[in-house]
């Protein structure tokens, strides 16, 4: 299983890019290790709803005029990174 997931989502106000974590009990780390974008407006935790789905989720708000594709895609490969030297350190 593959140590996270993201997705981008439309809602009516913004769009926002949804991050499921294979272990939710990163949820707050990984929420830190994002918060050092400047182009993210704010990052909440949130409760999952639907089937198949984590129990949580780390909903990234971005800042108005940000290209989604492109954080999402930043956004991807700093939590590759992550868990990669995560992986090295045990």
């Amino acid at each position: 299983m593959l140590p996270f997931r993201s997705e981008i989502r439309n809602s009516p106000s913004r769009q926002t890019i949804k991050v499921f974590l294979a272990d939710s009990s990163l949820d707050s780390k990984i929420k830190a290790h994002l918060e050092h974008f400047d182009d993210i407006d704010f990052i909440e935790i949130r409760e999952s709803v639907g089937q198949n789905r984590e129990g949580e989720n780390i909903t990234v708000f971005l800042k108005e005029g940000i290209d989604i594709n492109t954080m999402k895609t930043s956004i991807d490969s700093s939590l590759w990174w992550y868990f990669e030297r995560d992986m090295v350190d045990e």
